[in-house]
């Protein structure tokens, strides 16, 4: 028996990266997935956009384990698409146990380069897709008799990071989001974690995206250390990442709730 054999797994920013690996890290424990991405570019981030043939390649991953899936290109913050998607994979695959929020975006500049349109965009997708998906995924939860959300923030959603200032408000927003979830939704038998990922070996880290920091630090230099990880490596792989949501989705998990779960090398901690 895998630990989350015979669930079902909803997991948004699923065609590639931190949440490919989610679905096939839960896929070889036993979880049936449905999962989702926008699957295209959103203006102003400088690292290349999944592409629906990333997310084919997601479903091929998962069923070479012997486990369903049902892939959909689908934007958080369309309301609409996104209610379709969940409900009509609960509907084929027959309920929903697990709830991974995955889906975000990140871009790099100082507080006074910032735009309205990446403020604006950075908050849509990362707080209010989060907000989405969990409002909208809840009730089939809730008709389950229960089941675990995990929401992804990230080290800065615990830590003023610089350069990041968008990413902050919206990753911090997620955490405080997780906190009140976890609360509302505990009578229902819902558990409610977040999970904050120093930096992952993914598509977000692309050098034509993080070479920003390097004028930026050079600029600014006292700042740099806020960056440093505590253990000897740069980042971490995104199953470290899936080996978290698989403790948090288990029930070997089953009284962890409003936890704000870091697998960051000592990122946050002082």
């Amino acid at each position: 028996m895998g630990r989350v054999e015979g669930k079902v797994a909803f997991i948004t920013g699923a065609a590639r990266g931190q949440g490919r690996s989610h679905a096939i890290r839960l896929a070889e424990e036993g979880a049936d997935i449905i999962a989702i991405d926008l699957c295209g570019p959103v203006r102003n981030v400088l690292y290349p956009a999944a592409t629906p043939d990333d997310l084919a390649e997601t479903v091929k991953l998962v069923e070479a384990l012997d486990r369903r899936i049902i892939a959909t290109q689908v934007d958080t913050r369309d309301r609409d698409a996104l209610k379709a998607a969940i409900d009509g994979g609960v509907a084929e695959l027959g309920k929903l146990d697990i709830v991974v929020a995955n889906a975000g975006i990140c871009i790099i500049n100082g507080w006074d380069q910032i735009t309205p349109e990446v403020w604006q965009d950075t908050l849509d997708i990362n707080l209010t897709g989060t907000w989405n998906t969990v409002q909208l995924a809840a009730p089939h939860l809730v008709a389950n008799g229960g089941g675990s959300i995990i929401m992804t923030s990230s080290a800065a959603g615990l830590k003023g990071l610089p350069f990041l200032a968008p990413y902050v408000a919206s990753k911090f927003g997620v955490n405080g989001l997780g906190k009140a979830m976890a609360h509302e939704l505990a009578e229902y038998n819902i558990r409610v974690n977040t999970l904050h990922p120093t930096g992952v070996e993914t598509a977000m880290g692309d050098p034509a995206a993080t070479s920003v920091f390097g004028p930026l630090l050079e600029a600014h230099p006292k700042l740099g250390g806020m960056l440093t990880n505590s253990l000897p490596i740069e980042t971490t792989q995104p199953v470290d990442q899936s080996n978290a949501v698989l403790f948090l989705a288990s029930d070997e998990s089953r009284y962890v709730t409003a936890l704000s779960m870091t697998v960051d090398a000592g990122n946050t901690q002082y």
